[in-house]
């Protein structure tokens, strides 16, 4: 942090304590963003928009915008949230270090991340096999050229995949809160 005093510059570390509060203000904002957002979004959107616009070509475009929207923003949110994930570990009591599980805290952190994990991956298989997939058979199907089919299988693999998203989800909110309370 930069004080002025009469002309003179002085830097003046942060606390950890200030470290910590501005670390885990990004955090939660972030969890907000990244789990909220696939929250909402499974259980208020997607289901909605099908039920409104069943078997309109305007339902494709929708749910492209959705996702395209969606995408940058949860990958934002997850680089947050391993930058000051990290940053609030390192400063916690509870951490002996990196592979130590020598603490109850220690092994709810590992299930944690564990957790974590899984929800990259299914977020990879979406953005990376799904979603292009998706895109491409929307297109045809919008154009009349498509198969309506393999647009309905694509789109329950992206459901269930958000849906398993969404329960990883609840289970790291569960994990943190366990970890917190120890």
């Amino acid at each position: 942090m930069l004080v002025t005093d009469d002309s003179v510059v002085k830097i003046i570390p942060m606390s950890n304590q200030t470290i910590l509060a501005v670390s885990l203000f990004f955090h939660l904002m972030s969890t907000v963003i990244w789990i909220g957002g696939l929250v909402i979004l499974s259980i208020l959107v997607f289901p909605e928009a099908r039920r409104v616009l069943e078997n309109q070509p305007v339902l494709y475009r929708l749910l492209s915008r959705l996702r395209k929207r969606f995408t940058p923003l949860s990958n934002l949110a997850l680089a947050v949230l391993i930058v000051t994930g990290l940053t609030q570990m390192s400063l916690d009591p509870n951490y002996n270090g990196i592979l130590q599980f020598t603490n109850t805290w220690s092994v709810v952190m590992l299930l944690k991340h564990l957790t974590i994990i899984g929800m990259v991956v299914c977020g990879l298989i979406l953005q990376y096999a799904v979603a292009p997939a998706l895109e491409r058979t929307s297109l045809l199907v919008e154009r009349g050229k498509g198969d309506p089919e393999e647009w309905a299988r694509l789109r329950r693999r992206e459901v269930r995949l958000t849906w398993v998203n969404v329960i990883l989800g609840v289970l790291v909110l569960a994990f943190s809160a366990w970890a917190g309370s120890l």
